[in-house]
């Protein structure tokens, strides 16, 4: 079996990085998939089936690909949040979320065209957040790196002051859990260093 293209299906930044830092150079193919379309209270479906229709929607554009979709969100208390609209929306929402615990949920979906196989996976990790003050909360919304996020924090930035610690995989929280794409990879037959020889890496 022959190494497919590898397709990214974000916009992302970060998750393009966490991939070439692990010796796949993905082909970027944003999907400008409308979320508002997907609506669900359950923030682990909501993830799967966000990341499963941006990979969808770039799919018939390859032959020989691996396509991968992912969307993120933060549940705290209840509540699913994903980007700040504004300044104002990300102070306010780390003024819950300071000295509080939330759950980033992933959603990551790969689909095989050469196969036709698809995996949907999500992967949780929880983020304990510092009790900052108003004040580095106003300082940090100012920087405009919450409103890349979805949560309001990049963990790969100037947000990680503000994280004392996180339970479970340490790469989903920037976006793209690496340990379990190692797995789906493998789920489809492949090894993650097939990628680094095969011209996506």
């Amino acid at each position: 079996m022959g190494i497919p293209e590898f397709v990214l299906a974000s916009a992302s930044p970060a998750r393009k990085r966490l991939l070439q830092s692990i010796g796949i150079e993905p082909t970027i193919c944003v999907s400008n998939f409308d979320e508002s379309q997907v609506k669900s209270r359950d923030p682990v479906l909501l993830v799967q089936v966000l990341a499963q229709r941006k990979a969808e929607r770039v799919t018939p554009k390859f032959n020989s690909a691996l396509v991968m979709g992912c969307d993120s969100v933060l549940a705290v208390n209840g509540e699913i949040h994903g980007k700040p609209a504004n300044i104002e929306e990300a102070i306010l929402r780390w003024q819950e979320m300071r000295g509080n615990i939330g759950d980033l949920l992933t959603g990551h979906v790969l689909i095989d065209t050469t196969q036709k196989r698809m995996l949907v996976r999500c992967q949780i990790t929880k983020v304990h957040f510092a009790n900052v003050s108003d004040e580095q909360i106003q300082a940090y919304a100012a920087t405009g790196e919450p409103l890349n996020c979805a949560g309001a924090f990049a963990l790969e930035g100037k947000g990680s002051v503000f994280v004392e610690k996180i339970d479970g995989c340490h790469s989903n929280v920037i976006g793209l859990s690496l340990p379990l794409l190692r797995h789906m990879l493998a789920d489809l037959g492949y090894g993650v260093t097939d990628f680094w020889n095969s011209g996506n890496g």
